[in-house]
């Protein structure tokens, strides 16, 4: 009966290693978890505040320079309305120092 099961063994035989490797962890009894060390722990706990401290000050940050873009935003734009002022105001002394120059010179002529 041996002779009968020996094919079968070297059939599966290749497979046994990683099946077993597979699930003997499975049966295996879970570690203990370690003793934690308090100076661990208190760093990680400091670590963590540090980063909640700085992701709240990269949203005060974040509010501070909104608003600081909204203001130049707001101080481009009167910017804006003064050029388009000056530009008409130059515009119009120019047709005004025209004509004047061209009344002298019709003054002249005459």
């Amino acid at each position: 009966m041996a002779i009968q099961f020996l094919p079968i063994i070297t059939a599966f035989a290749p497979y046994i290693a990683q099946v077993a490797t597979a699930a003997i962890p499975a049966f295996t009894p879970k570690p203990e978890v370690a003793k934690v060390d308090p100076l661990l722990t208190k760093q990680i706990e400091e670590l963590q505040s540090a980063a909640t401290q700085n992701a709240e000050s990269l949203h005060v940050l974040a509010e501070k320079m909104q608003l600081a873009i909204q203001g130049i935003e707001a101080a481009a734009q009167k910017a804006q309305k003064q050029v388009t002022a000056y530009k008409t105001m130059l515009f119009l002394s120019l047709a005004l120092s025209t004509a004047s120059l061209g009344l002298c010179a019709y003054m002249l002529i005459r």
